[in-house]
């Protein structure tokens, strides 16, 4: 060993297992110094992602003590960050394992060549997704444009094995350290902080639960309940995955072994966890899909921007007048996610049935959602939008009456988060009232709309008719 240490970086890798940067650092033979920075990016979150991302940062934190180590938190530019703990420790390298989206890889890539200039070993690791963009090309060269393909060029590529937790070689001194409950990372979620984190499950160790309970009890009926509304057939990885606190690999080795075992689901979750790969993999090759249109012609799309319209705040407050949306909306503002059939019927009747921008929808996911990720969020909602790769035919418009009948045939889920639509409300739809702003001025007393405000019928004629007039 020597004596001076490296850093290690974490940014959404809270995990100690297979986690290929924490291994790197460790395998150094220096003392590695854990730091966790609330940057340039980090300040750009939504309520609810930067609130649960400190969460994860502080039980990560934990984590590392109960290892032997220790996280140190600062606040500020990563790279200022990162010299000024150099300067402090002496440190000879920092090692981090690599992000896609455009915000991360800019800010990455000033960290390292602003490292590299200085005279520091700079050092990112695949870690995030299965396999690195770059890595899955098509026969001509190029990168994928539709799923289906990009699944069968990687399902029976091996991503390498799950590594174990190293021993993390400790310093015999520690710089200075932020609290991170100072920093105030939940203001905004106000008083819904409350209401959602008893639905959250934080750190590794609830991430390992997940998977396994989800493997020894949820995996065989996937294929169908994961799309039925009322029942609890998902894994609810997708919050863990966002900020690593289990990785892809892992998941994918979880999903071999279910299909080894003759599990019905275990190849359709493996192709859930293929479609984060193929998200990040178009953010990686395009990466305006994150903020514009990823099919260019459909610019002169006349969606509208207005988010002032009163079928905008409707459709936010889950007051639209259709049930099954509205009972989706709630669902996100009291457990911090939303239901994945869920997403795609709110999202179509914004972009569809409300003709407005997916731009508005992909906006207010990012502020309320706790399992936000970047890939993912723009992938769902250009794809429901039909701007997007592999997407849904903008004239495929999801009629919500006809699928409530279909995924939530006895109105369960409906009645679960709608409280003025039973006269014995459960907690779960009172919860609602209780985590939205004041502002909004909502009771669970207050009459429930008495008719849509776009009704189904209306908002496919007028869908159709803007996309049969398009000017592309």
């Amino acid at each position: 060993m020597t004596d001076a240490p490296v850093l290690y970086w974490t940014r959404r890798d809270f995990r100690l297992s297979d986690n290929p940067a924490l291994v790197a650092a460790c395998d150094s033979g220096a003392p590695v110094i854990p730091v966790f920075i609330c940057d340039e990016v980090v300040e750009t979150h939504g309520a609810a992602p930067k609130w649960r991302l400190g969460l994860g940062a502080e039980a990560f934190g934990a984590a590392l003590q109960g290892a032997g180590s220790r996280l140190i938190y600062r606040r500020g530019p990563a790279l200022e960050v990162l010299r000024a703990l150099i300067a402090e420790t002496g440190a000879t390298a920092v090692h981090w394992n690599r992000l896609y989206d455009p915000d991360s890889r800019q800010r990455d890539e000033g960290v390292k060549s602003g490292l590299k200039a200085d005279g520091i070993d700079a050092h990112s690791h695949a870690g995030h997704i299965l396999f690195e963009p770059w890595t899955v090309e098509t026969g001509t060269g190029g990168f994928y444009k539709v799923y289906t393909p990009f699944w069968k060029a990687v399902r029976g590529r091996d991503p390498g094995p799950a590594l174990s937790a190293p021993k993390i070689p400790a310093a015999k001194t520690w710089p200075e350290s932020d609290t991170p409950s100072d920093w105030g990372l939940g203001k905004a979620m106000r008083r819904g902080a409350d209401i959602v984190h008893p639905h959250l499950a934080i750190g590794e160790e609830a991430a390992r639960g997940r998977l396994g309970a989800f493997m020894s009890n949820g995996i065989d009926a996937y294929v169908t309940a994961r799309d039925d509304l009322a029942t609890n057939g998902t894994s609810h990885l997708s919050e863990n995955l966002t900020y690593g606190e289990i990785s892809a690999r892992a998941c994918w080795w979880a999903g071999q072994r279910a299909m080894d075992e003759g599990k019905a689901g275990a190849e359709t979750f493996l192709k859930e966890i293929v479609w984060r790969d193929f998200a990040y993999h178009l953010v990686y090759h395009t990466p305006r899909i994150t903020s514009g249109n990823w099919r260019e012609e459909w610019d002169a799309f006349p969606w509208t921007e207005d988010e002032r319209r009163a079928e905008v705040k409707a459709w936010k407050q889950g007051r639209t007048g259709m049930q099954i949306v509205d009972a989706a909306m709630r669902e996100m503002y009291v457990t911090g996610r939303m239901h994945n059939r869920a997403r795609m019927l709110v999202a179509s009747y914004l972009t569809k049935h409300l003709m407005c921008h997916w731009k508005i929808g992909l906006d207010w996911f990012e502020e309320c959602l706790v399992d936000w990720d970047p890939a993912s969020n723009a992938m769902g909602w250009q794809w429901s939008a039909g701007s997007g790769p592999d997407a849904t035919p903008y004239f495929r418009v999801f009629n919500p009456e006809t699928q409530a009948e279909k995924f939530d045939k006895h109105g369960r889920y409906r009645r679960r988060w709608l409280a003025e639509i039973t006269s014995q409300p459960p907690d779960t739809a009172t919860s609602y009232f209780e985590a939205i702003p004041e502002s909004w001025g909502m009771t669970a007393d207050d009459a429930y709309p008495s008719a849509p405000i776009v009704s189904a019928a209306e908002g496919r004629k007028r869908a159709l008719a803007a996309y049969e007039n398009r000017d592309f």
